[in-house]
Order: structure tokens, then C-alpha cells, then sequence
């Protein structure tokens, strides 16, 4: 199985935490972006903060078929990923509020957007291409990197996805620099969120 930052225990928190001082709804915070934009590290230093449990769909897809991701890519391709991953967020949104890190393509299927869209609030985690090339560059962990020029693939990707990324709740810039600063970042915009649909 694939180990990366992402299998990483989990830490038990008071659900009461700090959640109850902040207003940032009852729905579920998904988070969407592209590899190495920080959605597992940030996602569970968010949930930590906001006293909220943390689920990683990429974890969820391999405990459910008992592949790493890159192997379910080489076993049954993007298309099947898609399709599980979908069922997989499906799940996962109808549970109790919490913090959701989703894979890179996610946001790019319309029916799992669409779910996103009703059932969640989307905080997109945006980066810049230096910035993301050295983050994943840090792990070959990638399935879609092991196809050509790394960083000519991201540079791709973020033309194809900002756009469709763009359609999130709230963007959240995810720069190098301590996750804290992001984290503090998405409580506000979460709160400013909520505060202007009162």
C-alpha cells in the first residue's frame, strides 16, 4: 500500500472544540485542488482546529478496494477511479460535518461537483505552479506526474482545472509557508461566508 503523509494518525479531538465559538455552518468543508496544493496537511490541521474529524477520499478509495491509488490507475484506469471516488464522496457526504480532502480530479467530475454543491461548502486551495511542482516533487506518489514532464503536466492541469476550481465557495491561496496561515485563512472565509448569508 501506498504510505504518505495522508495515513498519518489522525488525532481524536472534542467535537465541542472550537467549532462552537466560530461560525462556520453545519455542512461539511470539502477541499479541492490540485496535487500538492496541501488538501490532506492543511485538511487536518483544519479539522484539528475546528474540533471537526478529518476524512481523506484518496485514504477512503484505498481502504475500499485494498489498493494504493496509483495501483487502482495501473488496474482499472482513470475512468473506474472516477466512478468509485464519486460513490466514495457520495458516502462520505451523507455522515456528520467534517473536513474532507478530495483528490486533484474530483471537482472535475460534474456529478461529484454537483454533490459537492449541495451537500458541502467547497473551499478550493489555490497554488501557484512553482509552488506545487516542488510539493509533489517531494513524493512519487503521483500517478498522472509519471507520464511525461512533471511540471509540464501541472502547468496543464491548472489550465484545464483552475477554471472549473474556480467554481468553489471559497479560494483559499495555499502558499509556502507554516499550514497554520492557511488554516487561519479558511476560518475567516468561513466565517465571513456565513455571516453575510444570515
Amino acid at each position: 500500500m501506498m504510505t504518505s503523509e495522508r495515513d498519518a494518525p489522525v488525532e481524536t479531538v472534542d467535537i465541542k472544540g472550537d467549532r462552537s465559538e466560530k461560525n462556520i455552518g453545519n455542512k461539511t468543508i470539502v477541499l479541492v485542488g490540485l496535487m500538492g496544493a496541501g488538501k490532506s496537511s492543511v485538511g487536518r490541521r483544519l479539522a484539528h482546529q475546528l474540533g471537526l474529524p478529518f476524512k481523506d477520499a484518496d485514504t477512503e478509495i484505498e481502504a475500499a478496494s485494498n489498493l494504493s491509488i496509483p495501483e487502482f490507475f495501473e488496474k482499472h484506469g482513470e475512468a473506474a477511479f472516477r466512478d468509485g471516488e464519486r460513490k466514495v464522496i457520495s458516502r462520505l457526504l451523507e455522515g456528520p460535518q467534517h473536513v474532507l480532502a478530495t483528490g486533484g480530479g474530483a471537482y472535475m467530475d460534474k456529478e461529484t461537483q454537483a454533490l459537492i454543491s449541495k451537500y458541502a461548502c467547497s473551499v478550493w486551495l489555490r497554488a501557484d505552479l512553482d509552488t506545487l511542482y516542488k510539493r509533489c516533487m517531494k513524493r512519487n506518489t503521483r500517478p498522472l506526474l509519471k507520464t511525461g514532464n512533471p511540471r509540464t503536466i501541472l502547468k496543464d492541469l491548472m489550465d484545464k482545472r483552475y477554471p472549473v476550481y474556480g467554481g468553489a465557495d471559497i479560494t483559499v491561496e495555499s502558499a509556502d509557508g507554516p499550514h497554520e496561515h492557511v488554516v487561519n485563512r479558511i476560518i475567516s472565509a468561513l466565517e465571513n461566508r456565513n455571516s453575510n448569508h444570515l
